[in-house]
């Protein structure tokens, strides 16, 4: 139970830190990427000594591919963090409607601006690299455990950064899940992007990190 409450407690750390950043704070788009960054930063510090920092069903996928988990505990870890997910977005509505704002705004992901088509290859694409660095960096063989709680931060935050005004960059399942509940609208119609995308991402990056020499 101790490996769920870690993903539980690092999965809400995400959401509530970053979607707050966009609602409550008002970021502009480096502050969101970097709110996002470095409370998965902080919470694979903090927590990752317990579970391994998931906080991420995609993540969870590709560990569960190159059998760095065991499928009982895959299951037990998406469970956590999609209920992390949604705890945190329930704080933030609670934030967002003691300010009075508008109850619909709560960090969700969308794409106005795209099809759903790319909207999948975005969201596939930088889940695809957000995994292929988790991978590498957390690899027995090749990797840094000192520094990757660090670089999986910088990472995702630059990543979000290019994505955000696509899809607004989610490469999480569960970050997407949460708000989407609550805010309901096309957050929520499109939330099968936001699922599937990232999956497909974690899948390759699975297979391509393997090739790379990640596993033992």
């Amino acid at each position: 139970m101790r490996k769920y409450l870690a993903e539980f407690l690092g999965t809400f750390m995400l959401v509530f830190l970053g979607t707050a950043t966009v609602v409550i704070a008002k970021g502009d788009v480096l502050a969101i990427g970097l709110a996002f960054g470095l409370a998965i930063t902080v919470s694979a510090y903090a927590f990752g000594g317990i579970s391994g920092g998931h906080f991420n069903p995609a993540v969870t996928t590709a560990m569960l591919i190159n059998r760095r988990i065991d499928a009982a505990d895959a299951v037990g870890y998406i469970i956590a963090q999609i209920i992390g997910a949604i705890v945190a977005s329930a704080a933030v509505k609670s934030f967002v409607s003691a300010l009075g704002l508008s109850a619909t705004s709560l960090g969700q992901t969308d794409f106005p601006k795209i099809g759903s088509g790319m909207a999948f290859f975005v969201e596939a694409l930088v889940t695809f690299l957000f995994l292929l660095v988790i991978l590498n960096v957390t690899s027995n063989d090749h990797g840094n455990a000192d520094f990757a709680g660090l670089t999986i931060g910088v990472t995702l935050a630059f990543l979000i950064i290019v994505a955000l005004n696509l899809t607004g960059g989610s490469l999480n399942p569960a970050r997407s899940i949460g708000p989407a509940i609550f805010a309901g609208g096309s957050a929520l119609s499109h939330l099968w992007v936001y699922i599937l995308a990232p999956e497909v991402g974690a899948i390759l990056a699975a297979f391509c990190a393997r090739v790379m020499g990640s596993e033992d």
